[in-house]
């Protein structure tokens, strides 16, 4: 088997003994190298939760989350069970905008691990779904009766749904910067002081833009500490 990516793997168990002993613990890595088979040395960050599954305020898995989007990784998790059983911690799960995978549910992952996550937390996600069936069949009868498909049709988004689509921008950039700070905070204190420095240390460490590129330039480190000084956002 062969998995590929970057990931972020994230364990779980229930008491503090169980920490201390490493058991539980054990398994969980072992069905997470399992798998991800030869791609072992691609997980960029692991974190372990001592912790109750009934509860939502987990700071591991919040740093967990943090690395996955800073590394553009998937979270992996041993089972489906040492995630969450809590509807609501799910919910917050699926706005962090990271992808989870299960070592016990291989075949789930991307749209469909993303799917699966929203039946666990509701039931009413599947309109989300039904909608875009009957958007493709209204289009199919559209084009079945002759009627021009593509181009502009006189639709035209209002000034409403323009500046809301500015805001999710502002805010998803933001939150790319805020999960940089501490990296470039780490880089900084390591010697690196000018923007060129810091970006050539985010270069080398594997870190991806904002847009998925593999090398950082100084402009874009020079954006991303503009956002972390006033909360204005640009793709970097």
């Amino acid at each position: 088997m062969k998995t590929k990516g970057r990931f972020v793997a994230y364990y779980r168990v229930s008491t503090r003994k169980q920490g201390a002993s490493g058991l539980g613990l054990e398994a969980q890595r072992t069905a997470v190298a399992n798998y991800l088979g030869d791609c072992t040395a691609r997980v960029v960050a692991e974190f372990t939760e001592v912790e109750s599954g009934t509860r939502s305020d987990r700071p591991a898995l919040d740093q967990a989350l943090t690395a996955a989007r800073v590394h553009q990784a998937a979270l992996v998790v041993a089972k489906v069970d040492r995630l969450t059983r809590s509807v609501g911690f799910l919910s917050r799960l699926l706005e962090a905008g990271v992808d989870v995978r299960f070592a016990d549910l291989p075949a789930i992952e991307g749209p469909t691990g993303r799917f699966m996550l929203q039946q666990m937390a509701a039931v009413a996600e599947l309109e989300a779904g039904l909608i875009s069936s009957r958007t493709k069949a209204a289009l199919l009868a559209a084009k079945a009766r002759g009627q021009r498909l593509g181009g502009n049709r006189g639709i035209h988004l209002s000034a409403t749904a323009k500046a809301r689509g500015r805001q999710a921008q502002a805010m998803q950039a933001q939150r790319r910067a805020n999960d940089l700070a501490q990296v470039i905070q780490e880089v900084r204190a390591r010697g690196a002081c000018s923007a060129t420095e810091i970006a050539r240390a985010l270069t080398a460490r594997g870190i991806p833009t904002a847009r998925g590129g593999s090398t950082w330039s100084a402009s874009q480190v020079t954006r991303i500490q503009a956002r972390l000084l006033s909360g204005t956002s640009t793709h970097a």
